[in-house]
């Protein structure tokens, strides 16, 4: 019964997080084609600062996983049961990347892009949220499709390679929107804004190098050649 629930709910999560961005990402593909940069923020901003930070359940899925591995015994044994919540987690996923990747991303969108709207008019601002939902419609799909143990294996290759592309897109375009907002109106905010997006860039040095080689080192482990990877997407992880 707790098996049927997890699984209905991830179907449920991933495929509502993957049509949010899905959205996203044809409104801001369609607008800025047709109308360029500055016609972008009054049809996306506020539907995309809801989605990234419904995100936070992210940490939660984490978590689960956190706290199995702190109260499950290895090897395991009956002598210390685990309440019925932490038998499992939710996902196998990192929490200090997960973290990491969510933190930044709501700094961005309410510490960059609310308070500062007028810099949303940027390419930057487009291209940000490109890589963020292109990157996210895949992993997503790539989540609600694993429920039912069917993964083809393009989408097991973009799971596991687009980010090669996508993620020095989106670290480049966070960057610019942040080194904007230092270089204009964040000392408005408060005089000691503009230091604390200093630390935020310098932030990103260490922080950028261990999220992309966490995802050079899930690659290598995922992707190896055609055959090996098309028997890996069939297995859950």
């Amino acid at each position: 019964m707790a098996s049927a629930i997890r699984k209905g709910y991830l179907v449920l999560y991933n495929a509502a997080s993957a049509g949010a961005w899905a959205r996203i990402l044809f409104r801001v593909a369609s607008v800025y084609f047709a109308h360029g940069a500055t016609a972008v923020p009054p049809v996306v901003e506020d539907f995309a600062r809801v989605t990234q930070t419904f995100a936070v359940m992210e940490i939660f899925h984490a978590l689960t996983g956190a706290f199995r591995q702190l109260f499950t015994p290895n090897p395991p044994s009956m002598l210390l049961p685990l309440p019925g919540p932490f038998t499992r987690s939710i996902v196998p996923a990192p929490l200090f990347t997960t973290v990491m990747q969510v933190a930044s991303r709501l700094m961005l969108v309410w510490g960059i892009c609310f308070p500062f709207p007028h810099l949303n008019v940027s390419t930057w601002y487009s291209s940000m949220l490109t890589a963020w939902s292109t990157t996210e419609v895949i992993r997503y799909t790539y989540f609600a499709l694993k429920q039912f143990d069917f993964i083809p294996y393009w989408l097991h290759w973009l799971r596991y390679s687009a980010f090669l592309v996508l993620y020095p897109m989106g670290i480049s375009s966070e960057v610019a929107m942040i080194i904007k907002a230092y270089l204009g109106p964040a000392v408005s905010l408060a005089n000691w804004y503009p230091w604390a997006l200093v630390a935020v860039l310098l932030s990103y040095i260490p922080g950028s190098f261990v999220l992309y080689t966490h995802m050079l080192k899930q690659r290598k482990k995922q992707v190896g050649g055609v055959a090996g990877a098309a028997k890996k997407a069939k297995k859950s992880q």
